[in-house]
């Protein structure tokens, strides 16, 4: 006889607490995603190598993908009340084992992204120091980072939530003060034009380059279901969410990118951002706004990339709770402070796994910038790609396989959609590997085959190891 449908859920004195909401768990979500970091940081290089003008579109059409991928996602997340994400969706659709490949390898690409998070906080914040006459090397400020991030991490997860909402608030306000400050002073030289929509702009060449750039905006959106246990009605909360996160950077970034393409005209956009990757916005926030934004927006990116940290920080340790929890890793990561409610072994765990990866790296003496940033951000958005693939197929496994399901656009043709998008993401990123790491090192096509392995040795640990079963629930 079939099996009744699955609801995981947490309970007893591993349970995380919490009664955070929609806005809260968006506020993660976003956060993670960077807005400020990603439109100022990585659109530049879309609109330089990519498709040019279309870039706005791109936004976009990656933004369809993953809501795509959410129809799928959030009909999965009203079975799941426990912490675990991916973790638990790749269990319930192909087994254990993989669920734990997949959990590695989302451990591994959360750590590259926090990796190159902090190497770049490291590199604005020295710019800063130095014109204040302190010198110290960017690993001692992403050290810095670290501290305080796993201070806050250890407190209730309402507190995060309200802390990153406010950066989440500050950054978007910023953008979009420049962006209406263009619109209001009709655009650039060619005034104010939807070319950034149109078919022909978005599926111009370079229309893969400029994907691989964006979507990797989209990073950490999945999030929203590491906190399904600390969350209000997560059955609603949860899919609600995940929603509104990935329409909130589809729309923001789209339209913030449209008007800066306003500013320099679409003819000229392209080479505008050649000019200039890391001055691309601020020229534009001098011209409009004045001197005065230009150093907020500089103030703020910093900011933007403490927020980046702490999501990423937050994630991770629900990852090494529930695998911790489960006995796959050791359990002493599941312990839940009894105060705050937070991971207390894994929140360690993470900080120091992160002081690891920044002291390798700077007694390395690798370049902050074009090393650690360019090769970490690319092996994190493969890996991530990577999982997301998998997670289609688990899902549609999984509701094949149960007498109750939902319609079949949901299980079936949804996920099938995303699979082929997602697919086509992952072409894209491999043969644009050099460009997205800035390096044509032969390391840099070694990263496919050390996902695989990663994901290959988690599913060795799982085979070998006892583990907790998965709890179900009629």
């Amino acid at each position: 006889m079939e099996q009744p449908s699955l609801s995981l859920s947490a309970d007893g004195p591993q349970a995380l607490t919490g009664s955070i909401g929609v806005g809260h768990v968006v506020f993660f979500v976003v956060a993670a995603a960077a807005p400020l970091t990603s439109v100022v940081g990585a659109s530049p290089a879309a609109f330089a190598f990519g498709n040019g003008a279309g870039v706005p579109g791109t936004y976009v059409l990656a933004g369809l993908l993953y809501l795509m991928f959410s129809v799928g996602f959030t009909a999965m997340s009203t079975r799941v009340r426990a912490t675990g994400g991916f973790f638990l969706y790749i269990s319930l659709g192909l087994g254990v084992p993989m669920g734990m490949g997949g959990a590695l390898v989302s451990i591994l690409t959360y750590m590259a992204m926090q990796l190159a998070v902090l190497a770049l906080a490291g590199v604005y914040i020295g710019h800063v120091a130095q014109g204040l006459g302190v010198m110290l090397p960017w690993w001692a400020y992403a050290v810095a980072i670290m501290g305080v991030v796993m201070a806050v991490g250890r407190r209730k997860i309402e507190f995060s939530g309200n802390l990153l909402g406010f950066c989440m608030l500050a950054e978007i306000a910023i953008l979009l003060l420049l962006d209406l400050g263009i619109l209001r002073h009709g655009g650039g030289p060619q005034g104010i034009t939807f070319t950034g929509f149109a078919p022909t702009s978005v599926l111009a060449p370079g229309l893969g380059v400029s994907m691989v750039f964006v979507i990797g905006s989209f990073m950490g959106f999945e999030a929203t279901a590491l906190f399904a246990e600390e969350a209000r009605d997560p059955a609603r909360s949860i899919p609600r969410a995940t929603y509104l996160a990935v329409g909130l950077i589809m729309s923001f970034y789209a339209f913030s990118t449209w008007t800066i393409a306003q500013f320099y005209g679409p003819a000229h956009v392209m080479q505008a951002a050649h000019a200039g990757l890391d001055s691309f916005f601020f020229r534009a926030s001098d011209a409009i706004l004045g001197s005065w934004a230009t150093d907020t927006m500089r103030a703020l990116l910093i900011v933007s990339l403490f927020a980046c940290a702490l999501s990423l920080h937050s994630s991770i340790n629900r990852y090494l709770l529930a695998l911790g929890r489960d006995g796959l890793l050791p359990r002493a990561l599941g312990r839940i402070d009894a105060r705050h409610g937070a991971p207390v072994i894994a929140g360690v765990a993470q900080t120091l796994s992160a002081l690891v990866l920044v002291a390798w790296m700077a007694l390395a003496h690798l370049d902050p910038y074009a090393v650690v940033f360019g090769w970490a951000s690319a092996f994190a958005v493969l890996g991530i790609l990577m999982v997301q693939l998998v997670v289609c197929f688990a899902i549609a496994r999984y509701f094949h396989r149960r007498d109750e399901r939902p319609a079949r656009l949901v299980w079936l043709l949804a996920p099938t959609l995303a699979a082929t998008g997602l697919l086509a993401c992952i072409g894209a990123v491999i043969a644009n590997l050099p460009l997205l790491a800035g390096s044509d090192s032969p390391v840099i096509r070694t990263f496919p085959y050390a996902i695989a392995l990663v994901w290959l040795l988690g599913v060795i640990r799982a085979r070998r190891r006892k583990h907790a079963p998965l709890r179900a629930f009629a």
